[in-house]
């Protein structure tokens, strides 16, 4: 989506023109009002005059007339259908049926002229339903929850439907990706239901951010419904200049070479099978120290491939200081290190324990200090070592499947403290087995263990969040042990991935996050440089969630999961939201960011920063 003013026709063909040699195959642009849904025909024919020909999308919020200009115009409309025709005042308000059916005839009578438009221009149309942006009158219903989305988007469907229209695609977004993935899915399973068969599906995850955070929540949600055989088009949606955001795209869609050719395709038999694969509750596994049960989950951190020191440590969350002989920890700090068959030549901090393969452990074991790790027949043929924790590594794939030995399975119920380390080649694969496990009343901790040999670091964090995410946004999943070949070693980086990993599936909560719109030519001030000046000051803040909003369009609505909110209000100008509570209106920029450190400070939501030595 383009972040150029849509009335800048040259500034925004040349953006959507390198979009286009990112890799975009549709391009989306703002059309706020009449104006803007005009200056679209410029745009198009500049575009054509310069021999590209890519389909264009409007995307519009609260203007039916702007709307039914762009159908025109582009080949696809946007329309979200909390603010398309309904009206947003963040109020509660009951409904009776017949209030609600009125309701929906007015919605009816006012969305058919743009039905019979894209009816007679051959224009596609896109329900887009956002979390954050439902309206009153559903909010009223089915209150913020993704019953409330999908029947936002179900009721203009079945007006379309019932008019035989249906060059359609549905979206159902969120910044949350465990929303966004319950959305869809209950999407598919309605569509199904109701009709019979199901309207191709435009999958996103909105206010991702930007860098790592940004990435792995887009990953998590769109790559988790994209391995169940849900979604016909993908935006990544990134505070970051748009092009930027196709690399991304292309990382995750290359991982599905043989996709269907057959866009919009479900059947009742794919259903049944995410039904069966994700309908169960999270698995209840023994706590065993501080794995499993109701702990966080743990990350192990893999040494196995380099050299270890009192500085590679760091990368850890662990600063020696050699002057005082001390170490000092932060909050992403790993409790467990994997060695392989390395040795240690000086002594770890006294919370760092460490895992050796169980021959290397064998010769020297260290108890208390360090533990094995078993594969499938060291587990079967040796006593149980005389560790506090026992790993075993277990494979289940298309390939092999070591639980289908009935000994492995006995083993593990007759030794509910030993720890599973399982390794898969495939999102489905692996949800299989935590099926086979509930089934099996096997409760023993799981640690979630990937490797990647893939070529660079954002294809590696793309591949361990979709590999790890789909599971640990059920709620199944211990701990996460990432490995990643020698050329690639990098534990700082691995220690980034898990813990925002785990921090984007709300398992295990170690810093700020941010929700913050990509910008578009709505955005009333600098987004990225704005999103960089607040996380420099806030970043410290564990757990508050912090949205930065462009416009009165994204905020409050789109910020629905945020603590508070930074928002654009006017040139130059802010506003301040507790929750969806507007706390200032039109705030000066040079002073905001000062106003938002003291809505923290009121709200005893601040803390001083660290100091750092120098």
């Amino acid at each position: 989506m383009t972040t150029t003013d849509t009335l800048n026709t040259i500034a925004t063909v040349e953006e959507t023109i390198r979009c286009i040699h990112a890799g975009a195959e549709l391009v989306r642009i703002t059309a706020p009002s009449k104006k803007e849904a005009e200056n679209l025909l410029n745009i198009k024919n500049e575009l054509k005059n310069r021999g590209y020909a890519i389909p264009l999308v409007a995307d519009i919020h609260y203007t039916p007339n702007a709307a039914e200009i762009a159908a025109r115009i582009v080949e696809k409309v946007r329309i979200n259908p909390g603010n398309y025709i309904d009206k947003k005042k963040f109020e509660q308000i009951d409904y009776t049926d017949a209030a609600y059916n009125e309701e929906i005839e007015r919605i009816r009578n006012r969305f058919l002229p743009l039905l019979n438009i894209c009816k007679e221009y051959g224009t596609a149309l896109r329900i887009g339903t956002n979390h954050g942006s439902l309206s009153d009158r559903i909010m009223s219903r089915y209150g913020d929850t993704p019953n409330g989305m999908v029947e936002s988007a179900m009721e203009f469907l079945r007006i379309a439907a019932y008019e035989n229209f249906h060059n359609i695609v549905l979206s159902m977004k969120s910044s949350n990706p465990i929303v966004m993935v319950e959305a869809y899915r209950l999407l598919v399973h309605n569509m199904q239901a109701e009709f019979g068969y199901c309207y191709p599906l435009h999958l996103g995850v909105t206010e991702a951010g930007d860098g790592e955070d940004g990435r792995i929540k887009s990953a998590m949600g769109i790559g988790n419904l994209l391995e169940e055989g849900i979604g016909d088009t993908i935006r990544v949606s990134l505070t970051e200049d748009p092009e930027f955001e196709l690399p991304v795209c292309r990382n995750i869609i290359k991982r599905y070479p043989n996709a269907t050719q057959n866009p919009g395709v479900k059947n009742e038999v794919l259903i049944q099978q995410i039904k069966e694969l994700t309908g169960i509750n999270r698995r209840k596994t023994n706590s065993v120290q501080n794995i499993g049960g109701e702990n966080v989950p743990v990350v192990i951190a893999d040494f196995s491939n380099q050299i270890i020191t009192h500085e590679s440590l760091k990368s850890i969350g662990y600063h020696y200081e050699s002057k005082d002989d001390k170490w000092h920890l932060s909050d992403m700090r790993r409790r467990i290190i994997f060695l392989g068959d390395r040795e240690i030549d000086f002594a770890l901090p006294g919370t760092l324990k460490y895992i050796l393969n169980f021959s290397e452990w064998n010769r020297k074991p260290l108890t208390g200090k360090s533990f094995p790790l078993m594969n499938v027949n060291e587990y079967l043929n040796h006593p149980r070592p005389k560790s506090e924790l026992v790993f075993v590594k277990i494979d289940y794939s298309s390939k092999n499947n070591d639980f289908s030995s009935d000994a492995v399975i006995q083993k593990f119920i007759k030794n509910p403290s030993d720890i599973i380390c399982v390794e898969s080649d495939g999102v489905m694969h692996l949800k299989k087995c935590f099926k086979f496990l509930h089934e099996q009343k096997i409760s023993n901790p799981v640690i979630i263990s990937i490797k990647s040999a893939k070529n660079t670091k954002e294809e590696i964090l793309i591949d361990f969040s979709i590999e790890s995410g789909a599971h640990l946004m059920e709620g199944n999943g211990d701990g996460v042990f990432f490995q990643i070949d020698e050329r690639q070693a990098d534990t700082g980086f691995l220690n980034s991935c898990a813990f925002g990993i785990l921090q984007a599936s709300r398992r295990r909560i170690s810093k700020t996050e941010y929700i913050s719109c990509p910008s578009c030519g709505r955005t009333l001030f600098d987004l990225q440089d704005t999103t960089a000046k607040i996380r420099a000051v806030t970043h410290h803040l564990k757990g508050v969630k912090i949205a930065i909003m462009g416009c009165i369009v994204n905020g409050p609505g789109e910020m629905a999961d945020a603590d508070f909110g930074y928002v654009g209000s006017g040139p130059g100008k802010i506003t301040l939201y507790k929750g969806k509570e507007v706390v200032k209106r039109n705030i000066p920029t040079e002073i905001a960011v000062d106003e938002l450190i003291e809505l923290l400070k009121n709200n005893n939501a601040w803390v001083e920063p660290p100091m750092v030595a120098v």
